[in-house]
């Protein structure tokens, strides 16, 4: 199966997404579609068919496919001059004058006036030609969707312009015939108006859109362009695209990171808040990763170039970014399918309200009036942008965050969380684990206990490994993680098993060091058992230091009500210690990655919703059980996370602030879909002459204002939430 992201051209409304993407969804070879309106983009899951027929098949059903998507920098629109807007604005003020300032009682202009209508009335139609030629791209639009039997949004404007038109053109020959009444029928404002309101309306859409886009578009313009190469002694800057990977770069103070990569000499701190979220700088040295776009701040280092271009960490993210933007959560689906039908049904009720305004009694020129009104007003652009616009600000918050989301379902769910599971190691502490004391009954010196220690841990995920440094590289063989015990492996002819209790179970050996292990436990340290050819030779107690900000996390979720519960595998004596010092009560410990996945298994089984917290590697089976998975991640290996989450930086405050920000979007996608809701069945009614008994009615002029009124409601209630900030603060 394969998958592609196309950028889309000519996307006007939410009618024309939900068209485009059944449009797509029928075609033999297509698994899947899902377009995006906001951002234009529609990804695709294909299989036995070729991006020139993917192409082919958005150019039939009436857009255009502008290639592929290959970056954020694809997402930048074209800028229309707001000049024309101006002029064009000044015009309708004019042409409103010439039609209707005699009637309001206003001073008349010479020869164009009601006395010289052949004049007048050519005057307004010369006029409204001009607006023909502005908007002819949404006739063109409703026209193309017609025929495709998708109608959309412009397919209703283009009905209410034709029919203004066609109706006042009859009537303009009639006047040319000396039949003077039809002066009182001619509608050639209204078409003008309702095309200028219309493009007024996306036009002032269109920067609130690509407001939403910015957190995403900032991730890539922090990128450097350039890169400074060292060859021997010589340095010379290169563009990012000549880097090669394994090419030694140079970073000095001021400079940006150029690409990702792992320092090889020298010291600096870095600004890596653009991807972390965190303020404080990171100290760097030989061996420390680095990611593109960090700012050096004093110093100087040489690194090696590992990831580059679309394999670069900000290349990840931004994938995952607008992957979860195209997400669409069960609320969107919905909103969806209603404006799929929403056109037709709008259409039906304009011609049953001509017919029975006629049959009632009503004019011709008042019936015509009502079924222009009522194909005006209805507005589908705001049930479309009632969700994605709040899903991409929504997005753009969580990645100012250090949170970046793998799909929009995430934030639907999270809004119910009510349990938080955390695991141990890089979670509530900091990870940076040391030697806190050790025992070593083999032949060897301390020294090359430790060293045999630190070559064997060097090939573990687990990072317990981060606590040792290799002094002496020897020959490690035969390496196998055993799941929630430890490590097995060889150096030379000696087998080696280092790891928990269970390890001792596991090759029944007596545990002699059960008091070493009590005060180390007591101490909070974790417990490394060295076994040499089935012989128990050493013990080590490694620590870690609890995370501050853990301890204020763990207060805000129980402040909330949510239940925090720590889960690990390590032995229940570390465990307390850690959770006494931040304020965990519930502990559940000394379990395999497996039991881990079974315990959330059974809290959503007892109906909870549940967050877990973990490295993203050693915790990936209950990542994925668990209702959303939240990785840990220090800004490498993106892709290969398993959970719905990733967390750029250690702070599980931030977490709140994702959960936050969950229950603000959806309070702002209710009051928008409740505003369309609203709007429509409201404005409808009155555009059809439903209240016409009581004097109120309403014509296509007001209808066009009224209907860019209701889409720019929903834009701007939608770009309230980029005013978000957390209680806490």
């Amino acid at each position: 199966m394969k998958k592609v992201v196309l950028r889309i051209g000519g996307m006007t409304c939410s009618a024309c997404s939900s068209g485009l993407e059944k449009y797509l969804s029928r075609q033999e070879g297509v698994s899947s579609a899902s377009v995006n309106l906001v951002l234009s983009l529609a990804t695709i899951e294909y299989e036995n068919l070729s991006k020139k027929d993917l192409e082919r098949f958005v150019k039939e059903a009436g857009f255009q496919s502008l290639g592929e998507f290959k970056g954020v920098e694809d997402l930048e629109s074209k800028k229309e001059d707001k000049t024309k807007y101006i002029v064009l604005g000044i015009l309708i003020l004019i042409m409103m004058y010439l039609g209707m300032g005699e009637m309001l009682g206003l001073p008349t202009i010479p020869f164009l006036n009601m006395d010289y209508p052949v004049l007048l009335s050519s005057v307004l139609l010369l006029i409204t030609i001009v607006y023909l030629i502005f908007g002819f791209d949404i006739l063109k639009s409703g026209f193309t969707n017609l025929i495709h039997r998708m109608p959309n949004m412009d397919t209703l404007v283009l009905f209410s312009v034709f029919f203004s038109l066609a109706y006042s053109l009859f009537g303009y020959v009639q006047i040319i015939l000396g039949n003077l009444s039809y002066m009182h029928h001619l509608y050639f404002e209204s078409a003008a108006m309702v095309l200028y309101f219309v493009k007024l309306g996306r036009y002032i859409e269109s920067f609130s859109k690509d407001q939403t886009k910015s957190a995403i578009r900032k991730l890539v313009q922090i990128t450097p362009s350039k890169a400074i190469v060292k060859d021997g002694e010589k340095l010379t800057e290169v563009t990012i695209d000549e880097v090669s990977t394994g090419d030694t770069l140079v970073c000095r103070a001021g400079d940006k990171v150029a690409v990702d990569g792992t320092v090889t000499s020298g010291k600096t701190y870095v600004d890596e808040s653009f991807i972390t979220g965190e303020s404080a700088p990171v100290l760097k040295t030989s061996g420390s990763k680095v990611i593109a776009g960090s700012i050096c701040y004093d110093g100087y280092i040489e690194y090696s170039a590992e990831k580059i271009g679309k394999e670069s960490t900000i290349s990840e993210i931004v994938t995952m970014v607008v992957d979860a933007t195209n997400t669409k959560s069960k609320v969107q689906k919905m909103a969806d399918r209603i404006s799929g039908y929403f056109v037709p049904i709008i259409l039906a009720i304009a011609i049953v309200t001509f017919i029975l305004s006629y049959l009632l009694g009503c004019s011709f020129s008042v019936s015509f009036t009502h079924f222009v009104t009522a194909l005006v007003v209805a507005c589908p652009c705001a049930l479309g942008l009632a969700v994605p616009l709040v899903v991409v600000v929504s997005n753009g918050l969580c990645a100012e965050k250090g949170l970046f989301l793998r799909n929009g379902e995430v934030l639907e769910r999270a809004k119910t969380i009510d349990t938080i599971v955390l695991d141990k190691t890089g979670t509530l502490t900091q990870g940076k684990l040391r030697v806190y004391e050790f025992q070593n009954d083999s032949n060897l010196t301390d020294a090359e206990f430790l060293n045999v220690v630190a070559n064997l841990e060097s090939f573990s995920s687990h990072p317990i490994h981060t606590a040792f440094d290799v002094t002496k590289k020897l020959d490690v063989s035969h390496f196998e993680e055993l799941s929630g015990m430890g490590i097995l492996a060889k150096i030379n002819d000696d087998e080696y098993y280092l790891g928990n209790h269970k390890i001792l179970t596991r090759l029944k050996l007596k545990n002699r060091y059960q008091t070493k292990e009590d005060d180390y436990s007591k101490a909070g340290c974790s417990i490394i058992y060295v076994v040499q050819n089935k012989k128990l030779i050493g013990i080590i107690g490694v620590k870690d230091t609890v995370r501050e900000e853990s301890k204020e996390a763990i207060r805000e979720f129980m402040h909330r009500g949510i239940d925090v519960v720590m889960l690990t595998g390590d032995h229940e004596g570390v465990a307390n210690q850690i959770a006494k010092e931040v304020g965990i009560r519930h502990v559940i410990s000394d379990v395999l990655p497996k039991e881990k996945a079974s315990y959330i298994e059974k809290l959503k089984q007892d109906g909870k919703h549940v967050i877990m917290v973990g490295d993203g590697i050693n915790d990936a089976p209950a990542l994925v059980a668990s209702s959303i998975g939240i990785s840990i991640n220090q800004g490498t290996d993106v892709a290969m996370d398993s959970a719905d989450v990733i967390l750029m930086n250690n702070n599980l405050s931030n977490i709140i602030d994702f959960i936050d920000i969950s229950k603000q979007s959806y309070h702002i996608i209710w009051q928008n879909l409740f505003w369309a809701f609203f709007y429509n069945a409201l404005m409808i009614p009155i555009a059809a002459g439903l209240l016409l008994p009581l004097g109120i009615t309403m014509n296509p002029m007001v209808a066009s204002i009224a209907m860019t009124i209701s889409s720019l409601t929903v834009v701007m209630n939608s770009l309230r939430l980029r005013r978000w900030k957390n209680e806490r603060n």
